[in-house]
């Protein structure tokens, strides 16, 4: 069975995980990328994902999103086998994956989260309008809602695709690396956002390569194909387990465990 991490939010709004993936087993041309993965998130948690280039990180996101065919085992979202649960995922993600010449504005953008409720052939009513612009009011976007996506820096781009998921109204997010290439500040303020949504219930796996804030989150995965360990940062964000997770990359293991000596970085 699956570890299943304490919770230090206010209490769950469903007795299962948000998110439970089981004995989940994904292979690239017979390859296994993944192997016997079992993790369990109680709904508003932040969960950090971390490990080395090729860890299977992002193909955990794809195969809780059903981008990929997997192996065995079984993915259920707040009790729900994925696929009948798949409308409470969001997907943010990283800001470089985009098409930044496709014509569209930032309320465009947002409005995209609202494509599953509305079906194929549903037209934006006025509730759907009202929620896009309660959640870039959320994100602080409002002033911004009529320019071209590609005008924004990236933290603001990161920004509109957080609003993307918040007018989906998804219970659980997962974010693939939304701290790269931002500033100090603005992963300050990213994270001030991803913890405001946690606070409020909604789940956050988040792929994440600073390991100086591991900390703020409530439990982090190390993932290298298989769990390295799972857990509260205080109890599994090692010196051990992180020579276990990165292997004989020891350059960045020892940086890491500076990190460990010295303290997380001040992004508050």
């Amino acid at each position: 069975m699956a570890a299943e991490v304490s919770v230090r939010r206010p209490p769950r709004l469903s007795a299962a995980p948000a998110l439970e993936v089981a004995g989940l087993t994904v292979s690239y041309r017979q390859q296994p990328v993944l192997r016997h993965v079992d993790v369990a998130v109680p709904e508003g948690q932040l969960v950090a994902v971390i490990g080395p280039n090729g860890a299977g990180k992002s193909t955990l996101l794809k195969a809780v999103l059903g981008l990929l065919p997997i192996d065995a085992g079984e993915i259920r979202v707040l009790g729900r086998p994925i696929a009948q649960a798949r409308t409470h995922v969001a997907y943010v993600p990283q800001t470089d994956s985009a098409d930044w010449d496709f014509p569209i504005t930032v309320r465009e953008v947002v409005l995209m989260g609202r494509y599953r409720a509305l079906g194929y052939f549903g037209r934006p009513r006025a509730a759907d309008h009202a929620r896009v612009s309660a959640a870039l009011e959320t994100v602080g976007m409002t002033a911004y809602a009529d320019r071209h996506i590609r005008q924004l820096s990236g933290g603001q781009q990161q920004r509109v695709f957080l609003a993307r998921a918040l007018a989906q109204e998804a219970r659980v997010l997962l974010l693939d690396e939304p701290f790269a290439g931002v500033d100090a500040r603005t992963e300050a303020a990213i994270f001030e956002l991803m913890d405001r949504f946690s606070q409020a219930g909604q789940t956050l796996i988040v792929v994440n390569h600073n390991l100086q804030i591991l900390d703020r989150f409530d439990a982090v995965l190390m993932l290298n194909r298989v769990v390295i360990a799972y857990g509260p940062p205080a109890e599994v964000v090692s010196a051990d387990n992180l020579r276990r997770l990165y292997g004989g990359r020891m350059s960045f293991v020892d940086e890491a465990e500076r990190a460990l000596r010295e303290g997380p970085a001040d992004v508050r």
